[in-house]
């Protein structure tokens, strides 16, 4: 695959949103530089009140110099707030104290980009000053060409929509036989039947039938096995532990995540809101692993909205709320095409 050159701001925001594989809203977005390469993209929501610039500027910080060869980055203000005749940009105080923080820790920025609804400029412009270009501009970008020959898409927002399920009743009664099944026989023997299940769909071509969808979708209320699939998933052979919280010394296969994730989704059509929640929960724990933290959080409300006591999704939303990335994401030769979309 050929490398791409940003040439200009157009590029630029093309990359951004191919990268990210949507345009953001209410967002700073920061792409580390080691010299004239191109590092991780963070996208992070811009902080809602005032009188946090300092703590918002450090979390963005701690992120950004995960990636330990970065010495610069380039960021991208993307808000509906309009600019003020004779005034600093928007969040002007936020991109001063990022500014600071990252020159503690050996950082410089090399350029930004205020992005509108329609329209984008410097973000070092002048205040009043007018150079701004329509966003429409960005379609025919180099970069964006590129992408688009490469077979990639920007969608509008970020918001995931899930498939329909299919019969409810009649899947329901069957997921719950199932587990009354499971229940019977040894816990080890459980364990083992689940996981043999699972690794052979995760080595196939095709998706599974919609009996070994029940035995999965059953397997999944159980959180001993639950913990075990969710391990199976990345193809690595360490502890369990160390594959969960993404802190391996091997890399994932990130392939097989994608077709794993796409198999729940399956999965997800066949069942009943009943049995959804540890299934929707997966997905979400997987868009954590591949640093995708605002489609984590969807995945685990809606998770949470099937069953508000569903303990695994809430811990796993709190651990999203406390700024944990996943270690993967903290190498960029082990993160999962290298970007960070955190809430």
């Amino acid at each position: 695959m050929n490398e791409l050159t940003i040439k200009d701001p157009a590029d630029l925001l093309s990359f951004i949103g191919h990268t990210l594989g949507f345009w953001p809203t209410e967002s700073l977005v920061c792409i580390t530089l080691d010299n004239n390469k191109v590092g991780a993209t963070l996208r992070i929501d811009l902080p809602r009140q005032p009188g946090h610039e300092l703590s918002y500027a450090r979390t963005v910080t701690s992120y950004l110099t995960s990636d330990t060869t970065a010495t610069s980055i380039v960021f991208a203000v993307y808000t509906s707030t309009e600019c003020e005749p004779g005034q600093p940009k928007p969040h002007a105080a936020t991109i001063a104290a990022l500014t600071g923080v990252l020159a503690e820790n050996g950082i410089t920025i090399r350029d930004g980009i205020f992005v509108s609804d329609d329209a984008y400029s410097p973000y070092d412009s002048e205040p009043g000053q007018d150079i701004s270009l329509p966003i429409s501009s960005t379609e025919y970008s180099q970069v964006n060409a590129e992408f688009i020959y490469r077979g990639s898409t920007i969608e509008p927002t970020n918001k995931i929509v899930l498939p329909a399920p299919t019969q409810e009743a009649p899947k329901s009664t069957a997921v719950e036989e199932r587990v009354n099944t499971i229940r019977t026989q040894p816990p080890d023997d459980a364990l083992r039947e689940a996981s043999k299940l699972w690794t052979a769909m995760l080595d196939a071509g095709d998706f599974p039938t919609d009996e070994d969808c029940t035995t999965l979708i059953a397997n999944f209320q159980f959180p001993h096995i639950r913990d075990r699939l969710m391990s199976d998933i990345p193809g690595i052979d360490e502890p369990p532990q160390h594959i969960l919280f993404a802190q391996t010394n091997t890399p994932p296969q990130w392939s097989r995540i994608e077709w794993a994730q796409q198999l729940l989704l399956h999965a997800y059509t066949r069942t009943s809101p009943q049995h959804a929640a540890p299934i929707l929960t997966t997905i979400g724990y997987i868009n954590w692993w591949q640093g995708r933290g605002s489609k984590a959080h969807q995945y685990l409300q809606l998770a949470l909205d099937t069953d508000p006591g569903y303990r695994f999704a809430r811990l796993s939303d709190q651990m999203l709320g406390a700024g944990i990335i996943a270690g993967w994401n903290t190498n960029k030769n082990t993160a999962y095409k290298n970007h960070l979309d955190m809430p």
